[in-house]
């Protein structure tokens, strides 16, 4: 049993090296390598090398995963998705419009506590494969009820695979496809985590002005102050990514209290 989610953990890698290596081929348009992943907190020139060299070391640990049961490999797994969940904290915490990059462009959503879950729940099954005593060759011939649920537990946290969806629908990235209206988007940021918390300082729950940016749809507020409350809502999911910034009616930032970064999955 101890081995039954090696499969898993073999496979993923694999796809988040193969999908890493294709955005950086791809290219894209400028700066698009700007909201993937460890390229976010890299200089412009080393954000394709950061990605390159992170589906290296995924390739090195399926492999060593796969054919040995040297425990480096099998450490080294924990490790990298131990860190990995560190590196999305961070990201959601600092540039909360980045996407975690994990299987390359496809993971261009925010990060969200889905994302983050997904991580833990690696890392956990990195750690339970520790001590298998057998490669994860030969744990690919005895499929299990454990290795099962372990996939399905996978799909509920992984947001990509929305957007593959909405890509087959649409067959274009996010930023060129067409958003909800904005009567719907309106709504699901009404029923947010971020409105309910700010909803008390607006001095009317219509707003002014409402525009599109890329991926996102922004929903600009007068608050009680008379400083600018603006929610930017994030174009799919059904429960999308919401952040929220308040302005003073000078042009400067409002007073702490009141421009907390939020955000909800």
């Amino acid at each position: 049993m101890l081995e039954s989610q090696m499969p898993i953990l073999i496979v993923l890698l694999v796809l988040g090296t193969g999908a890493k290596v294709v955005t950086v081929c791809k290219g894209g348009e400028p700066g698009a390598l700007s909201r993937l992943g460890p390229a976010v907190l890299m200089p412009g020139r080393m954000q394709a090398p950061s990605l390159l060299v992170c589906g290296a070391c995924e390739l090195v640990l399926a492999g060593g995963l796969l054919l040995t049961t040297a425990p480096i490999f099998r450490w080294g797994t924990v490790c990298f998705f131990a860190m990995s969940t560190y590196v999305l904290v961070e990201l959601r915490r600092r540039r909360p419009d980045a996407g975690c990059g994990c299987f390359g462009e496809v993971s261009s959503a925010p990060v969200g506590m889905r994302s983050i879950g997904r991580t833990v729940v690696l890392t956990g099954m990195s750690a339970l494969s520790v001590a298998a005593p057998v490669s994860g060759w030969a744990a690919m011939g005895r499929p299990t009820w454990l290795m099962a649920a372990g996939v399905a537990v996978l799909v509920l946290l992984s947001p990509e695979i929305e957007e593959l969806f909405d890509r087959v629908r649409y067959r274009a990235p996010c930023e060129q496809r067409p958003g909800p209206a904005e009567q719907v988007m309106l709504s699901r940021l009404r029923s947010s985590g971020p409105w309910r918390v700010h909803q008390d300082v607006l001095a009317s729950t219509e707003p002014y002005d409402s525009w599109r940016e890329l991926c996102w749809r922004f929903f600009a507020f007068t608050g009680r102050d008379r400083d600018d409350v603006v929610f930017a809502v994030y174009l799919s999911g059904r429960r999308p990514a919401v952040r929220v910034a308040v302005v003073a009616n000078d042009g400067s930032d409002a007073l702490p209290e009141y421009t907390p970064v939020s955000a909800q999955r």
